[in-house]
């Protein structure tokens, strides 16, 4: 046992080792201008009137780090906090590049609670799978999900991503123990940590359906009951869930209430009406603000706020680019392509070998079972509960997801991840199992046939395993310190991942600084005296390059000598636009396309020496 924690640390030591190497020298990214300051807002002066869109769990984390070791100036003197509706981008860049403040130094501090949470997340995850499915399925878990160049990417930003991973963790797994022993300590803790996990992103509200389906799946199983006595349990059951719901708003409207202490209420009423101004389903805006009207509802108002402006804006979608084209409608197939893409190879031929085995396993059972078939699916949940719930949220989560026209990264299918490294875990650690000795015989060649069939024929499982862990390990060890812009090589590596989908996926704005590297001491020698630049990200160019900047865009034409453009601006200009989706010629970079690019900055920003 001491051994197996003793690797589990070191798999943790070096994710955090990795996470924080990286990360020192990203810009910030672009929902980082917004995150960081509404955090400050919310901790330093009791106020949510920033990025309400988003829970504050996270946010506070980051505030209170940076606050605690950098203790910087927030302006609440800008018309943008001041007079200003929902103003993040602009007090974002207020407070971290226009104030006096060290904004490096911000970053930094704000991102390392994530980091940790990251951590805490990957032990937590080693722990409750060892405990479930033993030491193999846990340290491969760990192995998967401690090397993912998904999540080291958004385990270092102050986003919300990891946060909504680690919250459907601890709602399902709270929950699962809840449904075996539904005591009352089990109730208030799966209570807690629903509530905990509605705080980290409001795509936890899924977490309803899934429940639902869980005490569908666990009374399902309930073995030699009558109809009535099944429905007596599932009620039961039904009834102690809506008490973990009654936990959880409780949670959320206790730590809502400090940071809505000093937002004025006529103020947040105005705000409100504002924001959810075009919102289709007006009861449930008036819902809404009757909870802002008072003053004991108030923080709950501030929750619901943020829930319908999420819904408001994924039914609205985002233009994006997507093999080599712009739309603003999506595309049923960006998210299993870009986790085909996003992944490591090795990760995706483990799991095709693990689902090999598992159809194996099942299509034997059925050929060898006589009882009917929803017979054998009752036993397969009872015996499989964590491996249904696992499945329960991954499909849940992927429909939805697949059917929402918000394409805009990988990262919005994240709280999947944790689950598939289970499932393929479990079904290779089996796979790697020894046989069961079928003979007692004391004949010494029975012996050594058993010893043969038992432990030498595993040998290549064992190395085929290993190799393909190895490959994973150095694939994302090798994309070091590009974590975002990770391409797997079915799409040609990090350098072409730019061909298949960009923004969050391949270019934030976090190679801000390795530009102003390459202006010092670029491969021609000297020094680039200016740069025009068309940045896509949260960092502030004129921060960095003072008056070796100019910015620029498309439709002020043509420029001469060193330009810059980030990938997100330039594919976007450069794509095909999909059917339905106007651009305006002036914003086409049309006279850009005869042209090479000299660099790629960090993957995501191309460097021009223009005529």
């Amino acid at each position: 046992m001491k051994t197996i924690n003793l690797t589990a640390i070191s798999i943790l030591a070096i994710m955090l080792i990795l996470m924080i190497a990286s990360s020192w020298n990203d810009s910030a990214i672009v929902d980082e201008l917004a995150h960081i300051p509404a955090g400050f807002g919310y901790v330093t002066q009791g106020d949510y009137r920033l990025n309400p869109e988003h829970p504050p769990i996270i946010k506070v984390l980051a505030a209170a780090s940076a606050n605690l070791f950098v203790h910087p100036h927030f302006p609440t003197d800008t018309s943008f906090w001041r007079d200003d509706i929902n103003s993040q981008w602009a007090q974002g860049a207020k407070f971290l590049y226009g104030s006096g403040n060290n904004a490096d130094a911000i970053i930094f501090w704000s991102r390392l609670p994530i980091m940790l949470l990251a951590i805490l997340f990957g032990w937590l995850l080693f722990a409750w799978t060892r405990k479930r499915f033993g030491n193999a399925t846990a340290l491969l878990t760990l192995t998967f999900f401690a090397f993912s160049p998904t999540i080291l990417a958004h385990s270092r930003f102050v986003t919300t991503d990891i946060g909504a991973a680690f919250g459907f963790f601890i709602g399902i797994a709270s929950f699962i123990a809840f449904l075996e022993k539904p005591t009352q300590r089990n109730v208030i803790i799966a209570g807690i940590l629903c509530g905990i996990a509605e705080l980290l992103k409001f795509s936890l509200v899924l977490l309803v359906p899934m429940y639902a389906v869980l005490i569908a799946g666990w009374v399902f199983t309930l073995p030699n009951l009558l109809g009535r006595e099944r429905l007596r349990i599932g009620l039961s059951l039904i009834g102690k869930t809506l008490l973990i719901g009654v936990i959880g708003i409780i949670v959320i409207w206790a730590v809502y209430t400090p940071f809505i202490s000093r937002y004025p209420a006529e103020r947040q009423l105005r705000d409100a009406q504002f924001l959810l101004g075009s919102y289709g389903f007006r009861s449930a805006v008036n819902f809404d603000l009757a909870l802002i009207k008072h003053a004991a509802t108030r923080p709950l108002g501030q929750y619901v706020l943020g829930v319908l402006m999420v819904q408001q804006r994924s039914a609205g979608g985002n233009t994006n680019f997507f093999l080599g084209e712009v739309s603003g409608t999506g595309s049923r197939s960006y998210f299993p392509l870009m986790y085909l893409l996003k992944e490591p190879l090795a990760l995706h031929l483990l799991t095709l070998i693990a689902l090999l085995i598992g159809l194996s396993r099942v299509m034997a059972g059925a050929a060898g079972a006589s009882r009917q078939v929803g017979t054998r699916l009752r036993r397969w949940i009872a015996e499989h509960f964590t491996q249904f719930s696992s499945m329960t949220v991954i499909a849940i989560y992927w429909i939805i997801s697949i059917k929402s026209p918000l394409n805009i990264g990988v990262r919005h299918i994240l709280p999947t991840f944790p689950f598939i490294y289970l499932l393929v875990s479990r079904e290779i650690a089996l796979w790697l199992r020894p046989g069961h000795e079928t003979t007692a015989s004391q004949n010494i060649g029975e012996r050594l046939r058993n010893i043969y069939r038992l432990y030498i024929t595993v040998i290549p499982k064992y190395l085929a395993v290993c190799a393909l862990l190895l490959w994973l390990i150095i694939d994302t060890a090798l994309a070091f310190p590009h974590f975002l812009s990770y391409y797997n090589e079915l799409a040609g590596g990090n350098t072409n991942g730019w061909r298949i989908a960009v923004d969050s996926n391949y270019d934030w704005g976090q190679d801000l600084k390795r530009l102003v590297q390459f202006m010092d001491a670029p491969p021609s020698g000297g020094k680039i005296p200016k740069i025009q630049l068309d940045y896509f990200g949260g960092a502030n160019p004129r921060y960095y390059l003072g008056d070796r900047f100019e910015p620029w865009r498309s439709s002020r034409g043509p420029t001469h000598g060193y330009f810059a453009i980030s990938s997100s601006f330039r594919q976007g200009a450069f794509g095909a636009p999909a059917p339905g989706f106007t651009r305006k010629p002036e914003n086409s970079y049309e006279w850009l396309k005869q042209y090479q690019p000299i660099a790629q900055i960090g993957n995501s920003i191309f460097v021009y020496n223009l005529p």
